[in-house]
């Protein structure tokens, strides 16, 4: 669907008046998120006559909450490679809150740039260094929805618990074995609530 508004300023709801049908919104996955595929229903507006700019919408089924991305792209994509672009954004998002509850990013007050600097800067390398040694710690299979809703397996050993394993050893140390026994009983039954929620999640509707 094209709107030529000709560089004249449109409110985004207006904008999308011509979206009432439903063979307008199409049902899909902005990626996988901490409770299985994030299943929205999607729709987008040309806006312009060049081709290279549309208006995303992404409508909550749930609460009927829309949210607008204004895309370009150099060539004409399908809906689906902007959904997945917009579904980034979550891994941003996902990657201050670690920040802030695992390594205390936001535990500072600001007085001065250079503590200021200094605080960011080793928040930062902490974090790099969970998220590198969870990543080393995971196999190379793909996180696939299908497998995980059907998974008895431990959860991979993520961030927090990393963190958790590390905070273990001070002040007063812990016993890697007994550390290591405490964290698969915690994982093995987190998958219980994982396998839940995505089986519930894989099992909604995916079109409108």
């Amino acid at each position: 669907m094209r709107i030529n508004q000709d560089r004249t300023s449109v409110p985004a709801e207006k904008a999308i008046g011509c979206l009432s049908t439903t063979a307008a919104w199409h049902r899909q996955s902005a990626g996988a998120g901490a409770k299985g595929p994030r299943y929205y229903d999607w729709a987008w507006v040309e806006i312009g006559t060049d081709g290279h700019h549309h208006l995303l919408v992404r409508r909550n089924t749930a609460t009927g909450e829309l949210a607008f991305y204004l895309c370009w792209s150099p060539r004409h994509v399908a809906l689906s490679d902007l959904v997945r672009v917009a579904g980034i954004r979550w891994c941003i998002e996902e990657c201050f809150q670690a920040a802030k509850g695992q390594v205390g990013l936001d535990q500072h007050q600001v007085r001065h740039w250079t503590s200021w600097h200094r605080h960011i800067t080793l928040a930062m390398l902490a974090l790099a260094f969970l998220a590198s040694v969870a990543a080393n710690t995971r196999p190379n299979i793909p996180a696939e929805a299908n497998r995980a809703a059907r998974s008895t397996d431990p959860i991979d050993l993520t961030v927090p618990e990393i963190r958790h394993l590390i905070a273990g050893l001070f002040p007063t140390p812990v016993s890697p074995a007994t550390l290591l026994s405490w964290s698969n009983w915690r994982r093995s039954h987190q998958v219980t609530a994982r396998r839940s929620h995505y089986r519930r999640r894989i099992a909604e509707p995916r079109t409108t």
